[in-house]
């Protein structure tokens, strides 16, 4: 499923689009089918996600490349998410994984 901010054609039987209410999606049609749910996405989704509680886990890559202009990491965010490191992961290639547990 590919969640999108715009409704757009089904092109593809294996490919659905979305572009409803993120907190519907997961708790109405996934959550009942499937044990464990990840959403991949940028700032807007994962935003999206924390805002509503539908997230458990953050898992954030650092790469070794500094960008000097960009969009905010976590977009909306108006109240502090308090996170637990649980696991860190360092590539040959410099990247660094951190897994953070989502405090309630």
């Amino acid at each position: 499923m590919v969640l999108t901010s715009r409704g757009l054609p089904q092109i593809r039987d294996t490919v659905r689009f979305y572009d409803g209410d993120l907190a519907h999606l997961v708790n109405e049609q996934l959550r009942p089918r499937h044990t464990h749910i990840w959403l991949v996405g940028g700032p807007a989704v994962i935003g999206a996600a924390l805002r509503a509680g539908l997230v458990d886990e953050v898992r954030v890559s650092v790469l070794p490349v500094l960008i000097g202009a960009g969009i905010p990491f976590f977009q909306g965010m108006t109240q502090d998410v308090r996170l637990h490191l649980t696991e860190v992961k360092a590539y040959q290639n410099g990247m660094v994984e951190m897994c953070h547990e989502v405090r309630r």
